[in-house]
C-alpha cells in the first residue's frame, strides 16, 4: 500500500520528506530505516516496562556501529516524550508497517541533512514545545552524523555488493 498523500501535489516540487516513509512495508525500506525504526520502538517498549532504553538499546547500536549516537538518539526520545505537543504514537515491535511519528522523526533526519537545520527547526515546532526545539536540532544533527559514519543513513539505499565489484 502506498503512503496515505502519495498524489498530493505541494507548492514545493518535492514531497515532504516523511512521506516516502509513512505506512511503507519495513521489509521494503533499507537496513537506515529499518534501524532506526526499530531503535524508536524498542526505546518506547524499554520505558513501558521501566527498563533503561539506553542499557536496551546498547548492544545493537554497537552492532551497527551506532554506539556514538546512542546517547543523542536517547536524549532525543526522551524529548520527545517530554515536550511534544501532542502524544506521539509508536508502532509495537512486530508491526512491519512505519507509523506517522516514526515517518516524521525519519523524515527530520533526512530534513537536517538535505535542507539544513531550518527545514527541520519548521518540523520540529510544530512537533514540540520552543525550549525543546534547539536540544532537538543538536541530538538529529548528532544521530543523522553517526548514520552517515555508519552508512545507514535512512533513505540511502546501499549500493548492493555484487554492483560494487
Amino acid at each position: 500500500m502506498e503512503a496515505p498523500f502519495e498524489n498530493l501535489r505541494y507548492a514545493a516540487t518535492e514531497k515532504p520528506d516523511m512521506y516516502q516513509f509513512i505506512d511503507r512495508d519495513l521489509e521494503r525500506l533499507d537496513a537506515g530505516c529499518r534501524f532506526m525504526v526499530w531503535s524508536m520502538r524498542a526505546w518506547v517498549t524499554s520505558m513501558a516496562q521501566r527498563t533503561c532504553p539506553a542499557h536496551a538499546l546498547a548492544p545493537a547500536f554497537a552492532k551497527w556501529r551506532m554506539i556514538g549516537g546512542l546517547q543523542a538518539f536517547h536524549k532525543s526520545m526522551l524529548l520527545f516524550n517530554r515536550d511534544a505537543l501532542e502524544t506521539f504514537g509508536f508502532a509495537p515491535l512486530a508491526c512491519n508497517r512505519v507509523s506517522e511519528h516514526e515517518a516524521l522523526i525519519l523524515g527530520l533526519l533526512v530534513a537536517m541533512r538535505d535542507q539544513g537545520p531550518k527545514a527541520a527547526r519548521e518540523t520540529l515546532e510544530l512537533m514540540v514545545q520552543e525550549d525543546a526545539v534547539g536540544d532537538l536540532l543538536g541530538t538529529l544533527s548528532t544521530i543523522s552524523a553517526a548514520l552517515i559514519v555508519a552508512g545507514l543513513f535512512p533513505g540511502d539505499a546501499l549500493t548492493p555488493r555484487e554492483a560494487r565489484h
